[in-house]
């Protein structure tokens, strides 16, 4: 079986640009694992490459039928998971899955595949500037930023599960950082 890398983070930490220019690292063999969600697409998003999209009943329906490695339910009837079927797809190609997951996601997958996956949790330098960084990044309501903040100050108490964490207030670094912790998790000479 391939391994799992997992990437969770607040909302605005820098994760999923660190695992965006992870993936152009070939010596990693790293394929990202596509999530699934109960929401429409943002802008420039597409069905089948940045997110499964599915509507919350059908959704609703996945889980009933046992298709989710995990899921959760983020805010009322704003579903996000990761597909079995994603492992299966990825392993087939030869490649090690990387997951750009919520924090209850990452746990629960690190939980259920332990030594096969290696957690990393990237932190936001403060919530200030987290904070800052959702509002420049100018895709949420006010409303929804002080929701994604609050949130953020619950989930960064999740940093303990995961095997290395990784303070993003400079990129550059953070992604050296997980570069040289996750060439050593598969045994790779960098």
């Amino acid at each position: 079986m391939s391994k799992l890398i997992i990437f969770s983070a607040p909302s605005g930490a820098g994760k999923t640009t660190i695992v965006k220019e992870l993936l152009t690292k070939e010596q990693l063999k790293l394929k990202f694992s596509i999530s699934a969600a109960s929401r429409l697409p943002r802008e420039g998003e597409v069905d089948g490459k940045d997110y499964y999209f599915f509507s919350a009943d059908e959704f609703k329906t996945r889980i009933a039928n046992n298709e989710f490695l995990e899921w959760e339910e983020v805010y009322a009837n704003h579903f996000y998971g990761t597909l079995l079927s994603e492992i299966s797809r990825i392993e087939g190609d030869g490649f090690n899955a990387v997951f750009d997951v919520d924090v209850v996601g990452g746990a629960n997958i690190k939980q259920k595949f332990g030594n096969q996956a290696l957690a990393i949790f990237v932190m936001p330098p403060s919530i200030e500037e987290l904070e800052r960084r959702l509002v420049k990044r100018a895709t949420d309501s006010p409303e929804n930023i002080a929701k994604r903040v609050a949130k953020a100050q619950k989930e960064i108490e999740y940093a303990p599960k995961f095997d290395i964490q990784i303070v993003n207030n400079d990129l550059q670094k953070a992604i050296q950082t997980a570069v040289d912790a996750i060439s050593l998790f598969l045994g790779k000479a960098q």
